[in-house]
């Protein structure tokens, strides 16, 4: 009698399975970041089909420089949330998965939206502020009014930063040191309005420290472990022995 052969291994299918559940997890433990991330994909097909004369007047509609901000502020504070300036989506892919996603799953969709909106909005105003008054005093031409400013970068800039408190003690400093770095130098060098949204958006972020306070840290388990209470043996007395 023949022996029968074996069967074959199930490993790999389950380890696929394992991954894409995990992958899956993963997203809908962010979903304010993944369905902002579609939303993205969908406009930058959009814009990969219009003209590139059509798409900068299309877009400049949708910016917050000065001269759309005094027509209709919310308007373009929101639209230009959904718009990606070169229209390269990848790369926004993998950093709303690194920096937007683990913000989200750490602080909770709320508090996240609470950082990206005061980020986006608040370095928004400020850079154009300061703009605005630099063409008062003419240190800025006044075509500097209608430049084209659209994308998501003042929203990352505030993620980034305030992850700083997810970080583990050892390493806090040094992240923080690299974002300050990162975003500082641009402004000492190119000193232009975007390069000061970009670090005042990681003030903002740093300042959005009370929203972390009561978020588990990078202690995890032992932090949750200290917030039990502790089971205490209660010492029983014994009574005499009746008479």
């Amino acid at each position: 009698m023949p022996p029968s052969s074996p069967a074959p291994p199930a490993r790999s299918a389950d380890s696929t399975g394992s991954r894409l559940r995990g992958i899956g997890s993963w997203i809908r433990s962010a979903p304010g970041t993944y369905l902002w991330l579609t939303a993205l994909f969908v406009t930058t097909v959009i814009v990969h089909q219009m003209s590139p004369d059509f798409e900068e007047d299309f877009l400049r509609q949708r910016s917050t420089n000065i001269h759309e901000l005094s027509q209709d502020p919310v308007r373009v504070l929101i639209a230009s949330a959904f718009w990606i300036d070169g229209g390269r989506w990848l790369p926004c892919a993998v950093l709303y998965t690194v920096f937007h996603a683990r913000a989200e799953h750490w602080l909770g969709t709320l508090r996240w939206l609470v950082v990206v909106v005061a980020a986006h909005v608040l370095a928004s105003l400020f850079s154009e502020g300061v703009l605005a008054w630099a063409i008062r005093h003419g240190y800025v031409q006044q075509s500097a009014a209608n430049t084209l400013d659209i994308g998501i970068s003042y929203a990352l800039a505030g993620v980034v930063a305030v992850l700083t408190y997810r970080v583990p003690a050892l390493w806090r400093y040094v992240y923080l040191f690299a974002v300050l770095v990162f975003y500082g130098v641009p402004l000492i060098t190119g000193r232009s309005f975007t390069d000061l949204g970009h670090f005042t958006a990681v003030l903002i972020g740093l300042a959005c420290y009370p929203l972390t306070r009561d978020r588990p840290d990078h202690r995890g388990r032992a932090a949750a472990a200290r917030s039990r209470p502790v089971r205490r043996n209660r010492h029983r007395t014994k009574l005499p022995p009746a008479q």
